[in-house]
């Protein structure tokens, strides 16, 4: 989702770290200068408070030993407040109608790096060592998409790169669902996912009246914070999230029922009915009653029974 602000005026300029002066321009002018046409396919969007930019940078507490990736820059209205905090700013644009804009507001800045591409098209690993290799802390500062949040989300939980922080802002659903607790209808495979990673926090509503055309949905800001030490070794972390997913396949199934007949499980019946008596869980439960420390006992249980037969 593209989101910007529409000024009457341009703003004065700033100066960066380098010393070079960084104008402001009012975005429905960019748009018309570019002639930028929104794409409702790739949920582009005209975001009219640019305090909500603000509020996402200041969320993410950026120095300038930081390293941020942006996915989805459009006509650069995050972009923008990025690069006068963090030390080096990659921004991915899919739209390639985007870039010329981009490319004189801040192609000539040292310290950002503009990449055109599908963020899931390419190893996150890759472009990190490519265009901000050796940062002291990598952080994730976007404006998702709605049709596609998910996807990039997972992309970056997935990624081997150390996100310290990540802050986005996100259709309020998604958001909710992020940070559902066990036993609520939202909890599921991506809440258990996220907060199994990172401390979940709800930063800032935001309106579908703050957009231009107006979405359906309202959005929110999210703030995800590393957990550390980890948990887990991310090995263990993919096999718990095995069962997790294979659980919540069918979440109106029994666990009995839906781990024994899980496409993604080597278990048979019997296996999935030893474990769950063995770590005391009713095997009538559904899967959304279980909390993350339920699913790892559930899968060290699970492994072991599999290893004595």
């Amino acid at each position: 989702m593209e989101h910007s602000k529409e000024e009457k005026k341009t703003t004065s300029p700033i100066s960066t770290q380098e010393g070079l002066r960084l104008e402001k321009p009012s975005l429905k002018d960019l748009g018309q200068k570019y002639n930028i046409r929104f794409k409702k396919r790739l949920g582009q969007n005209l975001l009219l408070d640019d305090n909500i930019h603000r509020i996402m940078v200041e969320a993410a507490h950026l120095s300038k030993d930081d390293a941020v990736i942006e996915v989805g820059a459009g006509l650069g209205a995050l972009t923008w407040h990025l690069v006068q905090h963090a030390g080096k700013v990659l921004a991915v644009e899919i739209d390639p109608s985007f870039m010329p804009c981009l490319e004189d507001r801040f192609g000539r800045l040292p310290h950002v790096k503009l990449f055109r591409g599908d963020i899931l098209n390419h190893e996150l690993e890759d472009l990190v060592h490519e265009f901000i290799p050796e940062a002291q802390h990598y952080k994730m500062i976007s404006n998702l998409p709605y049709y596609i949040t998910t996807p990039i989300l997972f992309h970056f939980l997935e990624s081997s790169v150390n996100f310290e922080l990540i802050v986005i802002m996100v259709q309020y659903e998604v958001g909710v669902r992020m940070s559902a607790g066990f036993g609520t209808k939202d909890y599921g495979v991506l809440s258990l996912a996220v907060q199994s990673l990172y401390h979940v926090d709800l930063v800032h509503s935001v309106p579908r009246t703050c957009f231009v055309p107006r979405p359906e949905v309202d959005s929110c800001i999210i703030r995800l914070r590393k957990i550390a030490p980890p948990l887990m070794t991310e090995e263990k972390r993919k096999k718990v999230l095995q069962i997790i997913r294979s659980a919540f396949s069918q979440r109106r199934k029994s666990l009995k029922n839906a781990l024994s007949k899980s496409p993604l499980l080597p278990y048979s019946t019997s296996q999935v009915l030893t474990a769950l008596q063995t770590t005391g869980i009713d095997p009538s439960r559904r899967a959304e009653t279980l909390t993350w420390n339920d699913f790892v006992l559930l899968t060290e249980t699970l492994e072991k029974i599999e290893l004595k037969t």
